[in-house]
């Protein structure tokens, strides 16, 4: 884990310096994994994000702004109504283990001061926040724990709050330094250094011991059991640097970088030599900012996920169903392709009725449709007359001509329909706000995939369109979902301006505003990749991409939102990218 116990030593020092004597004056909730409560503090108003999540468990000050429910969860009224204007105190950290304490004093029902705690773990997928009272008793939790899920420690509310059990390991700012290195050295199994250093100290993570490590040995490898008196000597030097720094809380936020890479892999405390030039390092302002700016991207992608997981599984049921209704029609439309031997075997039992008796199973007659009059065999219903088997083949004729005709039709519909789930599966996949959520999710009910709430659904306000521009400087406008789609491209978009979509993939309409203006080739082209780019052939290459003038462009009547046909088309192939110069 990225975020060990030393380093949330510094961020803990942090929020210390900026937050205690602040107020509470607002919390929110907005998932399952977060809890965002707002302080007045002597610097201003300032947001402290406690996350859970499995893969970014944290507590920092954040500058990000995430988008809270309509309605709160009953955790998050909890807490406003027990901690809503009270004070923080103080807060304080179980060792060098990954378990914060925020002390507030509060005001309860009867008006008497009362001391409420907010532990916060942060155990990757075991992270919790515990709401607990002056008598260390659990009010409520954000993961409730009860005896289905483990037998060790129950986190519910009324129950004493126990801290989860400790690891065998030494706190090196507690301990004396020989019996750090005593256990390192002499542990039972032999491992590499930095291994041994991970097992033996406390709330240490990988990539510092491995740093440890590289700085003792210089870049070889030697186990704990193979060390020189040399090595030894250098080891205790290190612990010892460590603990200073620790007890001064003088480290210095990284962030590191795989070299050309912008996405960062780890942070660290100390400056991280191990990599050499294969990596990179950036310093922040702040641990907080630190922690804000490592976890930022991969929170955002994992906050759309959760919220869109219901619509996902609907759209996913969705196109199954759609794609297995077509599957059983063509079936059925293959069946009919022989219903022309079903008239011929009708005519032929007409025209030798007089030869075919009464109870007879079967019958052989000439087949005068066959060039070489050869004879045919017909199977008959022994229990009806010959003329009535003559009428059956005639009804299941009409009957499997009647079945083609509307085969034909409503196979024509779920293809139709099967395309359109795939515009909302694109516009789905490339949610990065809530308000864009919102409105395809209006969509799904506008389109009776979803259901309406019985109470009034407030229309979500209309975001503007993705905006471009090329390096030929014309303006480039692209739709966020289905509806606004329609409204770029048939009420904003000029018919003398240019049109894009991928062709015959689902995707986003991409309007080049030509202003009247003759439009290089370099900005079509730019507008031809913007346009692959939103669509679902974003990760291929040499994607064709059609586009004419949005006079050519139309809607059918009754068509789906998005739904358009057009004519006087150009095609050119493109890979997907987007122009660095975004509005």
């Amino acid at each position: 884990m990225a975020l060990d116990g030393m380093m949330l030593r510094h961020v803990v020092n942090e929020l210390k310096t900026t937050a205690l004597g602040a107020r509470v004056y607002q919390i929110y909730q907005p998932n399952r994994d977060e809890i965002l409560i707002h302080l007045r503090t002597m610097e201003g108003n300032k947001k402290l994000l406690v996350s859970t999540r499995a893969n970014s468990p944290r507590v920092n000050f954040t500058e990000y702004s995430v988008e809270n429910p309509a309605s709160p969860p009953m955790l998050c009224m909890l807490m406003r109504k027990r901690l809503g204007g009270g004070k923080l105190v103080d807060i304080r950290q179980s060792g060098l283990d990954r378990i914060l304490f925020f002390d507030f004093d509060c005001t309860n029902e009867l008006g008497d001061k009362v001391r409420l705690t907010l532990v916060v773990e942060i155990m990757g997928k075991y992270s919790n926040v515990i709401f607990v009272d002056e008598n260390n008793k659990i009010i409520d939790a954000l993961k409730r724990v009860d005896i289905t899920m483990s037998s060790r420690r129950l986190v519910l509310p009324n129950l004493p709050y126990e801290l989860p059990e400790k690891q065998d390991k030494l706190n090196i700012l507690l301990s004396d330094k020989d019996e750090v290195i005593d256990k390192i050295i002499n542990t039972p199994d032999e491992k590499p250094l930095n291994k041994a250093i991970l097992n033996a100290v406390e709330g240490i993570s990988p990539v510092i011991c491995r740093e440890l490590e590289h700085r003792i040995l210089g870049g070889k490898t030697a186990s704990n059991k193979t060390l020189s008196d040399n090595d030894k000597y250098k080891l205790k030097d290190e612990i010892n640097k460590l603990s200073d720094l620790l007890l001064t809380c003088s480290g210095t936020p990284y962030i590191i970088f795989h070299k050309g890479e912008a996405r960062p892999f780890d942070i660290a405390f100390i400056d991280i030599e191990q990599y050499g030039s294969l990596c990179e390092r950036q310093r922040r302002d702040s641990f907080c900012a630190l922690l804000d700016s490592y976890y930022a991207e991969r929170d955002s992608a994992d906050r759309m996920r959760v919220k869109k997981t219901d619509l996902s599984k609907t759209l996913s049921n969705l196109i199954n169903r759609t794609s297995n209704k077509i599957n059983a029609q063509k079936r059925e439309l293959a069946a009919c392709e022989n219903r022309e031997q079903l008239r011929i075997q009708g005519d032929l039992l007409q025209a030798n009725l007089y030869r075919i008796e009464r109870g007879a199973e079967s019958v052989t007659v000439e087949n005068y449709y066959d060039e070489n009059n050869a004879p045919l065999t017909i199977k008959l219903n022994p229990a009806i007359s010959p003329a009535q088997n003559a009428q059956k083949f005639y009804k299941d004729y009409n009957k499997a001509k009647t079945a083609e005709q509307v085969l034909t039709v409503q196979i024509k519909k779920a293809e139709e329909e099967l395309e359109y789930l795939d515009t909302l599966s694109d516009s789905l996949s490339r949610v990065t706000s809530e308000k864009e959520l919102n409105q395809i999710r209006l969509e799904f009910m506008e389109q009776g995939y979803i259901k309406r709430p019985k109470s009034a659904v407030k229309k979500p306000a209309q975001l503007p369109p993705l905006e471009y521009t090329t390096s030929d400087g014309f303006k480039v406008l692209v739709g966020r979902n289905n509806k606004q789609n329609d409204m770029l491209t048939l009420k904003t978009a000029h018919k003398r301006d240019l049109w894009f979509h991928t062709k015959d993939i689902a995707g986003s309409h991409t309007i080049l505003v030509t202003e009247g203006k003759d439009v290089p080739d370099t900005s079509i082209i730019e507008a031809a990749r913007i346009a692959a780019y939103h669509s679902k052939a974003r990760e291929s290459s040499n994607v064709a991409v059609d586009y004419t003038l949005v006079k050519h462009v139309s809607k059918p009547n009754g068509a789906k939102p998005g739904m358009v046909i057009f004519v006087n088309n150009h095609t050119v192939y493109v890979d997907p990218e987007l122009p660095k110069n975004k509005f």
